[in-house]
């Protein structure tokens, strides 16, 4: 947990609450976590999720791992602390998503459990709904499809502490969302996360 350095600051309450802004856009706000090798399909299954949902009303942003090392953490490296800091800044950042009543797509690797489980505290503790997805896909076949070349560059030794290769990843035990991206289809992946927003009252389409 980050230490908090700053002093005397306090959080301030606005009078919107978050019920109000539900109310305004039609749905709740919620953070999906999706979780997985690097080429398991994560940044495709939210891409294509986030298109179902804006053409259903509902808005979603993506959080993608590239996107935000390019900004927001531009500063952190691949280690295993900066990788800690890495999901702990995104999680406050999901977190605000939520608030404003954004469905917030998170697509990180985000390969050790007490990491994600840090992300899960944050939300559980302001009332919020995070819902983890493992995106499961075989090392073979992400090693397969290795669409930037990386698994490639690891196995050269060009890459290092690369998840899956030279780093671990723990693999969540109890996903709120299981997916097998190497069985299934992408339409069969999404309407399996759209079943769950419904039975969570985050949307009614």
């Amino acid at each position: 947990m980050a230490e908090q350095k700053a002093t005397n600051v306090h959080w301030h309450e606005g009078d919107i609450t978050r019920e109000h802004r539900a109310k305004i856009l039609g749905h709740k706000g919620a953070t999906l976590w999706f979780t997985g090798l690097s080429g398991s399909g994560k940044s495709t299954v939210a891409v294509e999720l986030e298109g179902v949902l804006s053409e259903m009303g509902v808005l979603a942003y993506r959080l993608d791992g590239d996107n935000v090392r390019m900004g927001i953490n531009k500063n952190l490296g691949f280690s295993a602390e900066d990788r800690t800091e890495n999901i702990r800044r995104i999680g406050e950042v999901a977190k605000l998503f939520v608030d404003a009543g954004v469905i917030a797509l998170s697509s990180f690797i985000s390969p050790y459990a007490a990491d994600r489980d840090q992300v899960r505290a944050l939300h559980e503790e302001a009332g919020m709904d995070f819902i983890e997805i493992f995106v499961d896909c075989s090392l073979a076949a992400a090693e397969g499809r290795d669409p930037k070349g990386l698994y490639k560059k690891a196995r050269a030794g060009e890459i290092k502490n690369f998840t899956g290769i030279d780093d671990p990843y723990e693999a969540p035990p109890r996903p709120e969302i299981h997916l097998h991206s190497d069985q299934q289809t992408l339409a069969e992946e999404v309407e399996q996360i759209l079943s769950v927003l419904r039975e969570r009252g985050i949307i009614t389409s």
